[in-house]
């Protein structure tokens, strides 16, 4: 790497760090429900509204189906806008109604916090559908996951079954973890970055689409159509293409520094346009982009501080950041390098990929010039050791190497700071794994803060992690072995499969990003990737929950001289190797026959 890359990743991990911290002391006081009196006030009527209380702890049984029936209301209200938007006002391009299969898709991908997105969206939602269906789902999908964290710091920090409550073993009130979330966190946040971000020249406004004459004249194919008006096409039924020129293009408008502020903050991902936040509408400036970089770690980084503050002991969130922060560096070491490299196919034909004061250098392919490799390797790593999926570069454009790291990262649970809340609630699902295997080898019952770590948190716990790469792996075998599903693929070969395969991880750890040379937007694929999603959601969070209530209603044992150290060096690098081991050998047989293959193809004449 060179040493402006270290300086960027230097001064991002030095500014995340700084502005974590204060962020983390305040969701603590939202998790243990210590806000301002008039904060209270504000809440009363919707408590009341709701037929609930904040002093209603709910059993875990009970919170996971009020998730659910919340969860489920939301797909089936997306879904809805969708398909009537052609009637609904605030629709200044008259745009149609989306098909069955992309509107179940798009419902259960902005639900489940994932936001993939098989559709161009400036060319398929109207201003209502973006801002009452998916910026809606941006706030209420980060805040589920972030009450799910909350839910399980409960279960970690109640003392003895919780003492006096009229229900023991509570972790919570769902309704009320996702008001005050929302309100006093997402919301005001989000207002202020949404700001700062019109700031800079992202675009917000109503207006309709803007017809401008260009510089030069543009060539193109088009389908050739027929006399009768209808797509000309050939023996095998492909169609036939004709030449085109234009000097005229169409510019999106509309509402989108809103959107981008939660799409960032909420670990989303979803473009209010197709190239995401590569768009010049959406990311204007280096500043805006390195905004946008520190805004998908914030919360996540922050819950870590939450996290320890909760439990008692703030060493102990010091040390789940450790580990993250370990893996994280550890990912940028290796992509920057990768796309420094360049192309060694191109050195042959006399391509110049040397950096210098005049280029970047390097493999610029399908990179931001304003960006360059630097800030766009540590985009890439970001969102998707985030469960964010927003790029700033094609993935699809990334070296073997360089692609294989987003690849891997997303397979590894999304932990390494992850979604809100999703990152550390699976990274505390494996801190109970390293600890039950640090049990087995010293030979004492495992403990992990103050609470035993018994057969069935074992059982649960492997179902958390096993349940993602089953969902992978199974899904990329369907994908390979069916007609429709290889019909997707615009590359051959290794590719090809890597195409797929990487669907299948962003869709089964909520991720959202793709490597875009795959055709996703067919009925095969909408409702495969759809079904992944929903389980890789779902089928983690129930089990989670039924942890935190397990945990909730232990004893919490006082610390003895046998007590594992769950807080220093030896436990992060104990936690690191659980998360390498457990969380990516599922997949080595799939990253071999995808980018492993194609670095040796790409780099075996060199």
């Amino acid at each position: 790497m060179s040493s402006a890359a270290w300086g960027l990743l230097a001064l991002y991990l030095v500014v995340l760090l700084a502005l974590s911290w204060p962020l983390g002391q305040w969701m603590a006081r939202i998790n243990s429900g210590n806000l301002p009196h008039w904060m209270g006030r504000v809440e009363a009527p919707l408590y009341r509204l709701a037929g609930t209380s904040p002093t209603h702890s709910m059993k875990w049984t009970e919170y996971s189906y009020a998730l659910l029936a919340f969860s489920l209301l939301g797909v089936v209200v997306v879904y809805a806008i969708q398909r009537l938007q052609g009637m609904l006002p605030l629709n200044p391009a008259a745009m149609a109604a989306v098909s069955p299969d992309s509107s179940f898709n798009t419902a259960v991908s902005f639900v489940t916090n994932t936001n993939w997105q098989g559709y161009t969206p400036e060319a398929t939602m109207s201003y209502l559908t973006q801002m009452l269906a998916l910026a809606v789902q941006n706030f209420f999908s980060a805040a589920t996951g972030i009450a799910v964290a909350f839910a399980l710091i409960r279960g970690f920090a109640s003392r003895k079954a919780n003492e006096g409550d009229a229900n023991p073993g509570g972790i919570g009130n769902f309704w009320v973890d996702m008001t005050r979330i929302t309100a006093w966190l997402l919301i005001p946040i989000s207002l202020v970055f949404a700001v700062f971000l019109v700031g800079q020249g992202v675009l917000q406004n109503f207006d309709g689409y803007k017809d401008v004459t260009t510089l030069e004249i543009t060539k193109f194919q088009q389908p050739k159509v027929g006399a009768d008006g209808q797509p000309v096409v050939d023996a095998k039924g492909a169609p036939v293409l004709e030449d085109a020129q234009t000097d005229k293009q169409t510019l999106p408008m509309g509402p989108i520094a809103s959107q981008e502020a939660i799409k960032m903050l909420g670990t989303n991902g979803g473009g209010f346009l197709n190239a995401n936040s590569a768009h010049p509408y959406e990311n204007p400036t280096a500043l805006s982009n390195f905004v946008q970089m520190l805004s998908i770690f914030l919360i996540p980084a922050a819950l870590c501080f939450t996290f320890g503050i909760g439990v008692g002991d703030r060493r102990q969130g010091w040390a789940i950041l450790a580990a993250m922060t370990v893996l994280f560096a550890l990912a940028v070491i290796v992509i920057t390098p990768a796309e420094q490299a360049g192309n060694p196919l191109l050195s042959p034909l006399g391509v110049d990929q040397s950096a210098s004061t005049l280029q970047a250098g390097g493999n610029m392919e399908g990179k931001e010039a304003r960006f360059g490799i630097n800030a766009s390797s540590l985009f890439t790593v970001i969102t998707t050791s985030a469960s964010c999926g927003a790029v700033n570069t094609m993935h699809d454009s990334l070296t073997p190497l360089g692609g294989m790291v987003p690849m891997v990262m997303m397979q590894l649970g999304e932990v390494v700071f992850g979604g809100t809340g999703t990152g550390l609630y699976g990274m505390l699902i494996f801190a109970v794994l390293a600890v039950f295997i640090a049990g087995l080898m010293i030979g004492r019952t495992p403990e992990y803060l103050g609470k035993k770590i018994e057969s069935h948190e074992m059982k649960l716990t492997s179902v958390a992690i096993l349940v993602t790469p089953i969902l992978v792996l199974a899904g990329t075998a369907v994908a390979v072995m069916t007609d429709a599903g290889r019909a997707g693929i615009s590359n051959p070969g290794a590719h090809g499969f890597s195409e797929i395969f990487y669907a299948l991880t962003s869709a089964g750890n909520n991720n959202g990003s793709a490597f875009a040379g795959l055709n996703a937007n067919t009925p095969f694929y909408n409702i495969l990737l759809a079904v992944v999603m929903w389980f890789g959601r779902f089928g983690v969070i129930v089990p989670v929950l039924a942890i935190a209530g397990a945990l909730a209603a232990k004893k919490r044992l006082p610390v003895t001289a046998g007590t594992l150290p769950t807080h220093g060096p030896l436990f992060v690098v104990l936690l690191i190797g659980t998360v390498l081991l457990v969380g990516l050998l599922n997949y080595v047989p799939g990253l071999a026959l995808g980018p492993v293959v194609e670095h040796f193809m790409l780099w075996s004449g060199h």
